[in-house]
C-alpha cells in the first residue's frame, strides 16, 4: 500500500517541553520534532542548532526569552540539514559555527537541500517565505572549538568523526557533563541516514560520543535522556539501528539482489522495534538508497534533489 510521501501527512503540531537541564543550561523538544538548545555564558548566550525557519525560531527564542535576555553571541549548527540551519536569521548572533565540512555541504547542496527538506516537511517550515536565503557559517573549525563562558565553565565544541553527514559537531559542557549531540544520537525516534558515513558512524564516531561519559545527552529528537545507564542505552540503540540497516541492506547487496528487496529486508528488521518511533516510515527508504550507494563504492553521498526524493519515493514505496 503506497504511503504519503516522506512526512507531508504529519500536519499536526507537536506540544512543546522547555527543561532547564541544568543553572542556566536549556533544551526544547518536541515529541520527536528537531530539538534545540542555549547554555548562558556571563554575558551571552550560546544557542543550538536553528529550526526551519527565523518564524520557528523566534517562538522558541521566546521560550528562552522568559530565562535570559542576554544577547546571543554564538549560533552553533551541528550540521548542514535545512531544518537545522535556516532559521538562523531570527537570533541576531554575532557568530555562526559550523565544521568547516559543514561551509562546504552549504555550497554543494544547500539550496537542493532546501527544496528537499521543504517538501518532505512541509509542518516544520512556518512561513517558509521569512527564509532571508541559504544560512552560512561566519566561524568554522575541524577538531575542536572552546567557548570560555566565564568562570571555570566553558563549551567544547567537537567533531567526533562522519556520521550523520560529514561535518556534525557536538556541544559538550563538561563542568555539568551535558552533551548536544545532534543528530548523531536519537532518543527514541528513528535516524535519518540518507547522506551518512554508516560504517563510521556506527563504530568510531559513536565510540567518540559515548566516551564523553555524559550524564544528560539532547539528541536530535526526542526527550532529554538523563542519567549515564540512560545515555549509553541512547548510544546503543542509534548503534543498533545503523548496525540492523547494515546488515540486512547487505546482505541483499551481496546476494545480487534489488534495492527494493534490500528495503523489504530492512523494513522488516527494523519496523518491530523503530517502526512507532518519529519519522521512521519518513527515513527508511532514503537511509536504504544512501547505504546501497555505498556498497556500490559511491563515498560522498549524492544530492538529494525534490525530484529525486520523489523518484526513491515512489520505488521504494510507491
Amino acid at each position: 500500500m503506497a504511503k504519503e510521501f516522506a512526512s507531508s501527512g504529519d500536519l499536526e503540531a507537536k506540544a512543546e517541553t522547555f527543561t532547564e537541564l541544568a543553572d542556566g543550561v536549556y533544551a526544547l523538544t518536541a515529541e520527536g520534532d528537531p530539538n534545540v538548545g542555549a547554555v548562558e555564558g556571563e554575558d551571552f548566550l550560546v544557542c543550538f542548532e536553528a529550526r526551519a525557519t527565523p518564524v520557528a525560531a523566534r517562538r522558541w527564542l521566546e521560550r528562552l526569552r522568559e530565562r535570559t535576555d542576554k544577547p546571543v553571541r554564538y549560533l552553533v549548527l551541528s550540521h548542514y540539514h535545512a531544518v537545522r540551519v535556516l532559521g538562523a536569521a531570527a537570533f541576531g548572533a554575532a557568530e555562526i559555527v559550523t565544521h568547516e565540512t559543514t561551509r562546504t555541504l552549504i555550497a554543494e547542496r544547500g539550496r537542493a537541500d532546501w527544496d528537499s527538506e521543504l517538501a518532505r516537511m512541509p509542518r516544520l517550515f512556518e512561513e517558509p517565505a521569512s527564509i532571508p536565503g541559504l544560512t552560512w557559517p561566519t566561524l568554522t573549525f575541524s577538531d575542536r572549538l572552546t567557548i570560555p563562558l566565564g568562570g571555570d565553565r566553558e563549551l567544547v565544541l567537537r567533531y567526533c568523526g562522519r556520521g550523520h553527514t560529514a561535518g556534525d559537531i557536538v556541544a559538550w559542557l563538561p563542568r555539568e557533563r551535558i552533551l548536544f549531540a545532534g543528530d548523531l544520537v536519537e532518543a527514541k525516534a528513528a535516524l535519518y541516514t540518507g547522506d551518512a558515513f554508516h560504517r563510521d558512524w556506527a563504530t568510531a564516531t559513536l565510540d567518540t560520543v559515548a566516551a564523553f561519559g555524559a550524564r544528560t545527552l539532547v539528541g536530535g529528537r526526542g526527550a532529554v535522556v538523563r542519567g549515564e545507564d540512560a545515555v549509553r542505552a541512547a548510544v546503543a540503540q542509534s548503534r543498533h539501528f545503523l548496525d540492523e540497516l547494515c546488515r540486512t541492506v547487505g546482505e541483499v547487496h551481496a546476494a545480487s539482489g534489488t534495492l527494493a528487496e534490500a528495503f523489504a529486508a530492512a523494513h522488516a528488521a527494523l519496523a518491530p522495534e523503530f517502526g512507532g518511533w518519529p519519522i521512521f516510515e519518513h527515513c527508511l527508504p532514503f537511509n536504504v538508497q544512501r547505504y546501497w550507494d555505498e556498497l556500490d563504492g559511491i563515498d560522498w553521498p549524492r544530492v538529494w534533489t525534490a525530484e529525486r526524493d520523489r523518484a526513491v519515493w515512489a520505488e521504494l514505496r510507491g
